[in-house]
């Protein structure tokens, strides 16, 4: 049996580089920060350690572009190489310095926050440029050393003049590149992927007035100052303890992620975990109502305050995309290209904490101030009822928090709901029936006959309603909802007392014959004796068939449910007048106007006269009030 080692053709690795490693070009620029980055956060855990013997100062990162030489260059004033480190680090392609500063470091340095990972984002270098030049001095006590290559397997590696501590790359940019030369398209990417790394990022300077001094005369003409133009915050708010920030911090901060977002949040998850992984985060939740179609992505996934993307599916449970912030995790495993995520049971883990602790406060909150929660249940109910439909242990969680409201705007948890129903609400068979409505104002007559029955009539109106209340009736088998304008209300609603039919039966077959023959098929005729005083007309729906039609117009190809036909029933009161008339109406002209416009006029009420019909409906009442 043969054995050897595989060979990896070096002149292979930089086409290959600059075609497949990663995904957009522009990212070079948060590689090669990043590696200035870590560079000084090195030298500032040596130094802490006692293992170098300078001084830390000041540091900072440098972006200067030259437009006319056609050059970019990122410089920092971290630890440094050696010749013999170029040799090592640069040279060797996927030899990363940052893992093996870790390794060797590991007790005292798993808290540093150093960045790199696979020892290629110096190599992304050369996806916009021909050439790259590393002039670098190390902190120790040796000369400085100047490298450079064309993105060929050929480099030059002599000595340098360079005095000062740390590296300098150059980037000669490529001829297809050169529109990473304007200064507006780097101060983009540096905010777009830098704007909280730890370590200050200087791109240019700019321009301070001074304060009038207090005897100044009143000709007094302000001075001005050129500083440093420092681009990010080093130390942003989910990197410090909840204790250390306000309620005003936490509203900053948020202005600082989404500056064009006018609408304050409603409030904040500050996530804070190190064990079982390490995760640190700020999650917001923006006003939402019940709008489903709301723009996602936009929660920020950083590692080690280093931008990574803004598509979390897969850490962030779906029903949670909805919210804003950011979360940062150096255990969450990115793909060589630190562009996405891969396949890991650390990732399941992860979502499960967001899941829990989200969850853990939605429950602090209700019970430090429900008068607070309820008054923003409106705005954040459409994010809870499809984390209970999407995520089971948050559904086990959420009955201590989820708000069922009233058509009076009083709110109830489930189990205090069952309480108040369970001596006036139950249908024949003991269970108890929720009365609900979808929409206040097109139900207002069904929910007032309710109301003047003594019933109590919710108001849900999510567009996901018909899902979770039957995911709710399916755990909980003593209730059911029942929509005010459903069939079902039937075996609730109390009929009047011993009510009779002034009608036999032969006229009731009769009536109901006659009432058939104008009436559209979609309705199903029934025949009830109610209060004289009740309405002659009145449209309910089958229960089950408009939860079905209800889910599949929400659900999409989420639920996989095809259109559902438009069924009703039309409900005709036989001790009114109107019965009586149309029975003994021998005008069968007459006996149809008066049907129709009876239908039309329930139909009216239940927002289903539209088009044609309701422009005939007009016209045949002016015509009778005429």
């Amino acid at each position: 049996m043969a054995t050897g080692k595989i060979n990896v053709s070096v002149e292979n690795i930089f086409p290959l580089i600059k075609k497949f490693l990663y995904s957009d070009h522009e990212i070079f620029l948060r590689e090669l920060v990043s590696n200035g980055t870590d560079a000084t956060l090195k030298l500032k855990h040596l130094i802490s350690i006692g293992e170098a013997k300078v001084e830390y100062g000041n540091p900072i990162i440098e972006v200067k572009v030259d437009k006319e030489g056609k050059k970019i260059h990122i410089i920092d004033q971290g630890l440094g190489m050696t010749a013999d480190e170029v040799e090592k680090y640069i040279n060797q392609v996927a030899f990363s310095g940052a893992e093996e500063f870790l390794d060797k470091y590991k007790d005292s340095a798993k808290d540093s926050g150093i960045i790199g990972h696979f020892g290629l984002g110096f190599y992304s270098a050369f996806m916009v440029a021909e050439k790259v030049e590393i002039i670098t001095k190390s902190y120790k006590d040796e000369p400085a050393a100047h490298w450079t290559c064309d993105g060929s397997p050929e480099f030059t590696l002599g000595p340098a003049d360079k005095t000062s501590r740390g590296t300098e790359i150059i980037l000669h940019i490529a001829e297809d590149s050169l529109e990473f030369l304007d200064d507006s398209k780097i101060s983009g990417l540096l905010n777009k992927y830098n704007k909280f790394m730890p370590i200050p990022i200087k791109f240019g300077t700019r321009t301070e007035t001074l304060p009038k001094p207090e005897d100044a005369p009143e000709d007094y003409v302000n001075e001005t100052v050129e500083t440093d133009n420092i681009i990010n915050n080093p130390n942003p708010a989910w990197t410090k303890q909840p204790s250390e920030l306000s309620d005003e911090d936490y509203k900053n901060f948020y202005r600082e992620l989404y500056p064009m977002q006018f609408e304050e949040p409603l409030f904040n998850i500050h996530l804070n975990v190190d064990y079982p992984f390490n995760l640190t985060g700020i999650l917001y939740f923006p006003k939402l109502g019940t709008d489903m179609q709301i723009q996602k992505d936009k929660i920020q996934l950083y590692q080690n305050q280093v931008y990574v993307t803004d598509n979390v599916e897969g850490i962030v449970p779906e029903f949670l995309t909805m919210l804003k912030g950011v979360i940062d995790s150096p255990d969450i495993p990115l793909n060589v290209s630190r562009s996405g995520l891969q396949a890991d049971g650390a990732v399941k883990k992860i979502s499960n904490y967001i899941t829990r602790k989200v969850a853990d406060k939605l429950k602090a909150l209700f019970n430090e101030n429900r008068a607070d929660f309820e008054q923003k249940w409106n705005d954040i109910k459409i994010v809870l009822e499809y984390g209970m439909l999407s995520e089971e242990k948050f559904y086990e969680k959420a009955g201590a928090f989820v708000l069922y409201p009233t058509v009076d705007d009083t709110y109830f948890t489930l189990d205090e709901l069952k309480e108040k129903l369970k001596e006036n609400q139950t249908d024949k068979d003991g269970k108890l029936v929720i009365l609900y409505a979808g929409n206040k104002d097109a139900q207002h007559s069904y929910i007032q006959a309710a109301k003047d029955k003594g019933y109590e009539v919710l108001l849900l109106d999510s567009p996901i309603i018909s899902h979770l209340i039957q995911k709710i009736e399916n755990d909980n088998k003593d209730l059911t909802f029942v929509r005010v304008d459903s069939d079902h209300i039937d075996n609730l609603i109390k009929k009047e007392e011993n009510a009779i039919s002034k009608l036999s039966d032969d006229e009731k077959a009769a009536l109901k014959t006659s009432l058939e023959a104008y009436i559209p098929k979609a309705y199903s005729v029934q025949l009830e004796a109610m209060d004289s005083q009740a309405a002659p007309f009145i449209i309910t729906q089958p229960e089950f068939m408009r939860r079905m039609k209800e889910m599949s117009q929400t659900g999409g190809g989420m639920f996989g449910m095809g259109n559902m036909p438009e069924m009703y029933n039309l409900v005709v009161n036989t001790n009114s007048d109107l019965a009586s008339s149309i029975l003994n109406t021998e005008d069968k002209t007459h006996q149809e106007h008066l049907v129709k416009q009876a239908l039309d006029l329930a139909k009216l009420s239940q927002n289903l006269l539209k088009g044609e019909a309701l422009t005939a409906f007009v016209k045949r009442s002016f015509e009778m009030i005429k």
